[in-house]
């Protein structure tokens, strides 16, 4: 009979984390961005936002994306996957963006505040605290939930957010190209005034919420001095945050067991020591 109720919570749980939604279903915008939650049980209680890497061209969902959300969820926290607008593959081998729109900014940024608000609209119903919703976000991901973190204001605020090796500057020497032209769209990476907005170095409020940093100095992809140069302007404008750097680690680890280093991988409970005392 234990072992019955067990398998019935268990796949119970399942169902749950794979109810996906069109977070823009009965709205103007007739885009299919879709969201999936792994909820857990008990009182209100806090919930992330998860935004996997990829460039702003695809998503690497497995392991930054379900892999996260099932670690979140396992230590008592809600999350919610963003499968946000990228460029995708067509657009990185073609270029046929440079003649027409395709999926660029704003959109991935639209489909997070658009996430925030439906997952609030919906807290009740999901048992989370709309009070104590954050993001966490990885590579391009980073970028994307820092970008929400500076930008969203009032209701749509952020609680907290957590860029993990996040693409930060789009004109520093260190900038990651790809995500540069996976964000911008072919026929807009030289423009100048754009890249100095979306550098999101340049541009922390005062009332940024609290940050959680990691990178490793390593990173064979998107440069260490990255998160260095956000954690400078997060320092300078005394935003509550944590930096870690590890030494070794590399890129695109996620939540994974096996990935990366045992040094980097220890993240995962420095986070969890972290979101307690938010």
């Amino acid at each position: 009979m234990q072992r019955i109720l067990i398998l019935l919570l268990l796949l119970a749980i399942t169902a749950c984390s794979f109810a996906q939604v069109n977070i823009w279903e009965g709205t103007a915008c007739k885009k299919k961005v879709m969201l999936t939650p792994y909820l857990t049980e008990g009182k209100p209680h806090m919930a992330v936002i998860v935004c996997p890497g990829g460039s702003y061209f695809w998503h690497d969902i497995e392991v930054e994306g379900y892999g996260v959300a099932e670690w979140l969820q396992r230590n008592g926290i809600s999350a919610f996957v963003l499968n946000y607008r990228t460029g995708y593959v067509p657009a990185f081998i073609t270029h046929y963006r440079l003649i027409f729109r395709g999926n660029r900014y704003p959109d991935p940024q639209d489909d997070l505040l658009q996430a925030v608000r439906y997952v609030r609209q919906h807290a009740a119903e999901y048992g989370i605290d709309p009070a104590r919703l954050g993001a966490m976000g990885f590579s391009a991901g980073g970028h994307l939930v820092m970008s929400g973190a500076e930008w969203f204001t009032g209701e749509d605020r952020l609680a907290f957010a957590a860029p993990i090796y996040p693409v930060v500057t789009m004109t520093h020497p260190c900038v990651h190209k790809r995500s540069r032209r996976g964000l911008m769209g072919d026929s807009r990476t030289r423009n100048k005034a754009l890249r100095e907005q979306l550098s999101l170095e340049k541009h922390v409020p005062a009332d940024c919420p609290p940050i959680f940093l990691v990178n490793c100095v390593d990173d064979p992809i998107v440069d260490y001095r990255n998160s260095v140069l956000l954690d400078s302007a997060l320092t300078a404008q005394n935003i509550p945050h944590r930096y870690i750097q590890y030494r070794t680690g590399g890129h695109g680890f996620g939540a994974s067991d096996t990935k990366g280093t045992a040094e980097c991988r220890q993240w995962r409970d420095e986070f969890l020591k972290w979101i307690k005392d938010r």
